[in-house]
């Protein structure tokens, strides 16, 4: 898990510049179909942040399981944090997002509900 996040988080490029035009094409094709025009590059981008920490929520509750909730989001907030200003001060193409650490967060957290749903599942007697 750790690796392909570091990949995407400090490629010194946006990972998804070599698609952006294909993106942006597929994106016009569905909106001329009736997907709703609220979901553009934005939406993708927010979508596509949000289900990378997912694993970050999901391996820090397992991994960490006397962590409490909120100790397991504040462990995404921070690894967010660091990813962004990274980016911010040392990938001159890239650039810190408030956004993204919102988003990034927001993962860490359905990460850490569907590891907690795991683990009341796993635990009930059959």
């Amino acid at each position: 898990m750790a690796v392909p996040l570091a990949l995407i988080a400090f490629w010194p490029t946006p990972v998804d510049r070599p698609i952006g035009g294909a993106l942006a094409r597929v994106l016009g094709y569905l909106h001329r179909h009736g997907i709703p025009a609220w979901v553009d590059y934005a939406f993708v981008e927010a979508s596509a942040n949000v289900a990378l920490f997912i694993p970050v929520g999901v391996v820090a509750a397992l991994a960490f399981p006397r962590w409490r909730f909120w100790q397991v989001v504040a462990f995404g907030f921070a690894v967010s944090g660091c990813i962004e200003n990274c980016q911010g001060l040392f990938l001159p193409a890239r650039f810190a997002s408030p956004i993204d650490l919102i988003v990034n967060t927001v993962g860490t957290v359905l990460g850490a509900v569907l590891a907690l749903l795991w683990r009341r599942q796993t635990r009930q007697p059959n």
